[in-house]
């Protein structure tokens, strides 16, 4: 038995001003979330973008080809209800951040390792003023109390919608830094997850590819880069 689809029933879609943001809507009708809740935007840019996946449905509504919309929906139903548990759940990566935990061997590794990581950890400490301690092997190792303080503070303090897109780029990577760095318009995002993707990258390339590791691969790759996108459809228009 198939599962029921919601079917297109609008002809045009219109976005509006309301209320310090923009809505959209289909024929005049009000776009609301999954949870009934009004779906206000914080841009016009991401209002346009939400806009035009809806215009873009054919005969059916498919969420998975509407990821602005996705994350809206959650930023609204999800992420602002629960804001602190969300937020502490992300500034906890930095305690053990993946760019902090390195091979043992072979020394081709940890020096590839090093020479590609470093870097983004010499900007933590410069750009976010958190200084972070690396380690080899996966016995945890305690971070600097001050940085993360630091990056659970810098997370905090974002809006629910920022917040959604940070979820997703620091879970993908599993590094707190990296997801910063995607945020801070300082670094090419398809560099930031080749770095997240170092280890795997480098197997691969001294055993062979897994089909079905590279289809997941990839397919988290471009919930990464939606997530970028969405944060950057989140900067006002006048910055």
């Amino acid at each position: 038995m198939s599962g029921w689809q919601a079917k297109r029933f609008w002809t045009e879609v219109t976005v509006e001003p309301s209320g310090g943001g923009y809505r959209v809507r289909l024929d005049g009708r009000m776009v609301r979330t999954p949870a009934k809740a009004e779906l206000i935007l914080p841009t016009q840019a991401l209002a346009g973008a939400v806009a035009g996946e809806w215009q873009a449905v054919g005969k059916t509504v498919d969420p998975r080809r509407m990821p602005a919309t996705r994350a809206a929906n959650a930023a609204i139903d999800k992420v602002a209800p629960q804001f602190a548990e969300v937020a502490g759940l992300i500034a906890a990566y930095g305690a053990s951040d993946l760019l902090c935990y390195r091979a043992e061997a072979p020394s081709e590794l940890v020096r590839a390792q090093a020479a590609a990581w470093d870097p983004l950890l010499d900007w933590s400490e410069v750009a976010l003023g958190a200084r972070m301690v690396t380690t080899c092997g996966i016995v945890p190792i305690a971070q600097p109390e001050d940085s993360l303080s630091r990056l659970a503070a810098r997370v905090s303090d974002m809006t629910s919608f920022h917040l959604t897109a940070l979820h997703d780029l620091v879970g993908l990577t599993g590094s707190l830094i990296l997801g910063l760095a995607a945020t801070s318009g300082e670094f090419g995002l398809e560099d930031l997850w080749a770095l997240s993707r170092f280890d795997e990258d480098w197997q691969s390339a001294q055993w062979g590819q897994d089909e079905e590791s590279s289809r997941i691969a990839e397919e988290k790759r471009n919930d990464f880069l939606h997530a970028g996108h969405f944060w950057k459809l989140l900067t006002p228009e006048d910055q």
